[in-house]
Order: C-alpha cells, then structure tokens, then sequence
C-alpha cells in the first residue's frame, strides 16, 4: 500500500523540541513509530518535508536511522526546514555509508508505485494570504522541477503529487505549480508545512479537477495516510 505524512521534525541530534507548538507535540517520536506501525515491510511512505531539525548530515543521522527503522520503504522530499539537505547524490551516499536502506531521495526524478502510478512531486513554495510570494525566482524554479518529475512519469495512467509547501493557502494560490500540475493531468495532490492556526486557512478538497490534503504530522495524528491499495 502508499501512505504519506509530511513534517516529521525529528530533533534527536538537535535541541529543537516541538511541543512549543502544542501540546499535542509532546513525545511526537513514538506517536509517529506507533502511527507506522500499521505499516509492512512491502508498503511505501512519501515523507513531504521537513524531517528533522538538524543542520548536517551528521547531525540528522540519528533522525534517518529513526526513519529507516520505521516499517516500510520511505521516499522523501525537501522541506523549508532540511537544512541539511544537499544534492540527491550526497544524501545517497551517506545513507549507503550510514547502512541506511528504506529511504530514495525525490528529486528532478519520480518513483513508479506500479507501472501505471507515479510517485511525482517537489518543495514547493511559499505565498501569502495576499496572493504574493516571497521569490519568483524560487517559484520558477520549483515549477521546473515539479515539470522535470512529472514529465519523468512517462504515460503512467495517474501521476501523483505530492508537495512541501501548500499550493493554495488563504486566498492565494501558486498558479505556476498549479499549472503544471493541470498541464500533466495531476488530479490528487498531497502537501504538509501548515501547523498550529496556519492549518485552519489549509483547502482541503477539490478545485480546478484536483483534490488537495493536508498531512502534516500533527494535522493527521502522526499516523501516515492511505494514499492508494
């Protein structure tokens, strides 16, 4: 089966507790292993982001090694808090230098759930409520990559979309992601980034023939969503 969560914000070799969001934080790590555990050795996990506050590779090793010990192959994407995140390279090599081996790296690339669904998806961006974004420049640039990942996809018969950031958030939308995602008839789409208050301004639903979820670790209680059987 495929599930998906996002924001893991693991902090096991970082002093970055999470509860200072709520309460509902509060030993968030073994919230998340027991909302896995559900999870067999065959399933996949799509991580949107945001898995741990470390600010190196060294520094997050304990936090991949949380991840690969969870049941399942996990494939994960970047996040506006990885600070640690390099080049999909690198990341390869110290998980094969680090014996870490459920986790692929989503990148300018896409993953093949089945031969006719496709793992596709990429950061994002961030827009505010006033319809502005912070860098077009960045937006540019994500919706190439989001492109590069789905055009990867081939003629699979569904592409699957997952995102850090949400692509409509308030009043304001990421047309740029947005339309790429309608050029490659994307029709679900999954992001996280939103906690606390932020996740009452989240669409959830459908608009424009595509359906958008939320699932930020605390907005689905730590627990990975069923994405497809």
């Amino acid at each position: 089966m495929l599930y998906t969560i996002g924001d893991l914000h693991l902090s096991f070799g970082a002093d970055k507790p999470m509860d200072v969001f709520g309460r509902e934080w509060e030993g968030h790590a073994e919230k998340l292993r027991a909302g896995f555990s559900r999870l067999t050795a065959e399933d996949t996990c799509v991580i949107c982001g945001d898995l741990t506050w470390g600010i190196n590779m060294e520094a997050c090793k304990n936090d991949f090694k949380f991840i690969d010990g969870l049941p399942g192959k996990k494939i994960i994407l970047k996040g506006n808090h990885d600070f640690w995140w390099q080049t999909a390279a690198k990341t390869k090599a110290f998980f094969e230098q680090n014996g870490i081996k459920t986790i692929e790296v989503l990148h300018n690339n896409c993953f093949f759930y089945n031969k006719n669904v496709a793992i596709c998806g990429t950061r994002g961006w961030s827009c505010t409520e006033e319809g502005k974004t912070h860098d077009r420049k960045m937006v540019r640039r994500e919706a190439m990559r989001l492109e590069a990942s789905l055009k990867a996809a081939g003629d699979a018969e569904e592409k699957l979309c997952f995102l850090h950031y949400p692509p409509l958030f308030g009043g304001a939308r990421l047309d740029e992601l947005i339309d790429v995602m309608k050029r490659y008839g994307v029709r679900r789409c999954w992001y996280g980034h939103l906690h606390g208050a932020g996740r009452a301004l989240a669409f959830e639903g459908e608009m424009e023939g595509i359906e958008y979820r939320l699932i930020s670790a605390d907005h689905v209680g730590f627990s990975p969503v069923l994405v497809r059987e």
